[in-house]
């Protein structure tokens, strides 16, 4: 038998690995996560839990699950929690994907989202953002029969979130699932988490991995209506979630000081990241999230190759449609960033 790419899903046999840079000690502004350092409340819990190792976690993480539903007011059994919240989205494109369904998907957005539909058979349907990176519904929902769109707000890589009267009109029209991808939600306000009831079609995931500082472990969840819930649930795999991770979630749930800590970092210390930016040359586009995407003043590889070698990294969106010579810091703090902007300097000046 001759290995090669035929013998794959025919709507995979494009993909190719995840960034997954080789690290030697780097500074790391390329992923971002929270730069002030694991959630205090998760490793207390820990250092001070015990588990029984030989039992199964519960099967569909009600005690996470009532923990999110008491800070957003919702029930339990509009929530869904799982390994992080990319197998939320698997578990989206599981349940309404068939094969060769087509799927909406924004340009620029997440990359993964391609790898989501495709990976379920679908077919993503790609449709640019307006000039200032703000959802075109009329051409968004054009696309009759498409079963799921997915929008993140706040945008990765863009920074921004989308209007809210843009959304709604979204969730109107569409006549297939929309997804609504909160992963950077805590640094830019609600969200529609609260408002999945008041939708038939609307589903919102988030995420562990950012604000929460716990990466590491791996948890994410989605909110619905129960009607979609109860679907979803169904598809998704039983005791995804370890108990480790459970535990250790529903105790940051609990303690918010560090998420608002965080946040407010953030929101200090990212004008001044980007005046130190334009100060260098660059461009950089608005934001709401913990990270900035700029057009680079440089050719952004020897820009991200020079940081490389200063100990920094930052992510290259350069080669991309729509982000072309654009690179993505992570907002740091005050220290971080003023490093960051150092070496930036340097490799600038090395280039001219």
């Amino acid at each position: 038998m001759e290995l090669d790419r035929s013998i794959m899903r025919e709507t995979t046999r494009d993909f190719q690995t995840y960034y997954s840079p080789r690290l030697s000690g780097e500074v790391r502004m390329d992923t971002n996560t929270n730069v002030l350092g694991s959630n205090p409340a998760a490793e207390r819990y820990l250092k001070e839990s015990r588990w029984d190792l030989n039992g199964y976690p519960d099967t569909y993480s009600r005690g996470l699950r009532e923990a999110l539903a008491d800070l957003y007011g919702l029930e339990p059994e509009n929530l869904i929690a799982g390994n992080g919240s990319d197998e939320m989205l698997d578990v989206i494109f599981k349940t309404f994907t068939g094969w060769g369904d087509d799927c909406v998907v924004p340009v620029p957005s997440y990359t993964l989202y391609d790898y989501f539909v495709k990976c379920n058979g679908g077919k993503s349907v790609q449709i640019d953002l307006t000039e200032d990176f703000q959802l075109d519904v009329d051409s968004m929902v054009r696309h009759k029969g498409a079963k799921v769109t997915i929008v993140p707000s706040p945008n990765n890589p863009t920074g921004n979130c989308f209007r809210q009267k843009d959304l709604e009109d979204l969730i109107a029209r569409f006549e297939g699932i929309v997804v609504v991808d909160e992963a950077y939600a805590e640094y830019s306000g609600d969200g529609m988490i609260g408002k999945v009831e008041e939708f038939d079609n609307l589903v919102v995931t988030r995420t562990f991995s950012k604000a929460y500082a716990m990466a590491a472990l791996r948890v994410g969840y989605m909110a619905a209506n129960r009607k979609l819930s109860d679907m979803m649930t169904c598809v998704k795999i039983p005791y995804s979630l370890n108990a480790i991770s459970e535990g250790a979630a529903i105790a940051a749930v609990k303690d918010q000081d560090f998420v608002r800590r965080s946040v407010e970092m953030v929101r200090t210390e990212r004008p001044k990241l980007e005046a130190g930016l334009r100060r260098l040359g660059f461009e950089p586009f608005p934001s709401d999230s913990n990270f900035i995407l700029a057009r680079s003043p440089i050719d952004h590889e020897a820009l991200v190759g020079g940081l490389k070698e200063r100990g920094v990294l930052i992510r290259d969106f350069g080669s991309k449609r729509r982000t072309e010579n654009c690179v993505r810091p992570t907002v740091g703090t005050a220290e971080l960033n003023a490093l960051m902007l150092e070496k930036m300097e340097e490799v600038i000046g090395s280039c001219r």
